[in-house]
């Protein structure tokens, strides 16, 4: 299960607010913890060479800067309904120029462009983290 998460982090220059926007990579941890798809983090030091990401008050994590190589960026995907459009001559079809929203199909994937990224930020348990000493207790 690939889990990301983004982060929007303004910094200041020359008096403009510049947007950067950073992926958050936690692949490494996802294979060690089950991480709720809504739970409560704390995201700290995005300014620093090392952020900390805190889930759940009990898990932490450790951040790296990688910058990306390239263009890269991310993608927003929606629901979108099958729309069928009628078409042909007026007189054979009374909805020529209809759009029909067909609720016997199921709805396709949309994904639009959603911004370009610099960085990924990725993450590692923490040496110090409550999960990282019930994980060691298992390993043993």
């Amino acid at each position: 299960m690939n889990r990301n998460m983004e982060a929007n982090v303004t910094t200041p220059s020359d008096g403009e607010d510049e947007e950067e926007y950073v992926l958050l990579d936690l692949d490494a941890v996802t294979n060690l913890v089950n991480i709720p798809p809504n739970a409560k983090y704390i995201l700290t030091g995005l300014d620093t060479l090392n952020p900390l990401l805190i889930i759940d008050d009990k898990l932490k994590l450790i951040g790296e800067y990688e910058e990306t190589i390239g263009t890269c960026i991310a993608f927003t995907e929606q629901d979108k309904p099958v729309v069928h459009e009628e078409s042909g001559p007026s007189d054979a079809n009374l909805f020529s120029g209809t759009r029909i929203i067909d609720s016997n199909q199921p709805p396709t994937k949309q994904v639009k462009p959603l911004c370009k990224l610099h960085k990924v930020l990725k993450f590692k348990i923490s040496p110090d983290s409550e999960i990282q000493s019930e994980t060691t207790k298992v390993a043993k």
